[in-house]
């Protein structure tokens, strides 16, 4: 018989982000998903992607600040980035 219990993967566990990140996503706990999600919006309102290459993201001044003060990274490199950025 299966557990029915619910158990949260590392992709749903609430997490606080820094005040970084939060200016970008808010504030409050979110999951890793979450996060991603809401940077993802941020990005394609402001229009952030590279034109020429839609996998690499062009930070303005609040995402330069959660990507180490990198101007570009890709959306793979994103996420080690967000990584830091939630506790």
């Amino acid at each position: 018989m299966a557990d029915t219990g619910k158990k949260t993967n590392a992709l749903q566990k609430p997490l606080q982000p820094s005040p970084e990140l939060a200016a970008v996503v808010g504030p409050g706990m979110l999951s890793r998903g979450d996060t991603v999600s809401k940077i993802w919006v941020y990005i394609k309102k402001n229009n952030l992607q590279n034109p020429a290459n839609k996998r690499e993201i062009v930070a303005d001044d609040k995402l330069r600040k959660v990507f180490d003060g990198k101007d570009r990274v890709s959306m793979f490199e994103m996420n080690k980035h967000l990584a830091k950025h939630l506790k």
